[in-house]
């Protein structure tokens, strides 16, 4: 980060924070995924931001750590927090999961369907996050199309082995 030009520091970041946000609704929906029903509703929540909490720091630390350290220095005060404020969205990207799956259950809806919804979101975000990656690399056409539908495959996918185990093997 020390010496690049700025922009390619902007670039960087926008890409770190995209990045932060995919992993973020991953790890959201891969939670819903494996205790969505297990849990009472709120403790759900508070596990989905506390995985995500730990999983920041680590990644965050191993990232510093071992970025700066091969210059033979470590990172000064500025430096962390820059990279911390980048990779933020990695936990913010719980926040519309988690508020899709507060206000199902609020409505009524069973642990299974509030835990549903909440997953279901995740994947909407996580779609919208692989498009805006796409477009910030500037795809565009079919390889837009199949980047952003391989995210929501992704998504699918969880979506389906989670009832699957749940339902049928749990």
């Amino acid at each position: 980060m020390i010496g690049e030009p700025a922009d390619r520091t902007t670039v960087r970041t926008a890409g770190r924070r995209r990045a932060a946000g995919i992993y973020g609704a991953i790890v959201t929906a891969a939670i819903l995924t494996a205790v969505g029903e297990q849990l009472p509703t709120a403790a759900l929540a508070v596990a989905v931001v506390v995985t995500l909490l730990v999983y920041w720091s680590a990644e965050e630390f191993a990232e510093i750590l071992g970025e700066q350290t091969s210059g033979g220095r470590l990172p000064t005060r500025a430096q962390v927090w820059a990279e911390l404020r980048a990779t933020w969205p990695m936990v913010t990207a719980s926040y519309g999961p988690l508020a899709a799956l507060l206000l199902a259950r609020l409505a009524g809806a069973t642990p299974l369907t509030a835990a549903n919804v909440g997953l279901v979101t995740a994947v909407v975000l996580l779609v919208a996050h692989a498009w805006s990656a796409a477009r910030a690399a500037r795809l565009r056409g079919v390889p837009l199309v199949v980047t952003t539908c391989a995210a929501g495959l992704l998504g699918v996918v969880m979506i389906v082995l989670k009832n699957l185990v749940l339902l049928h093997l749990h």
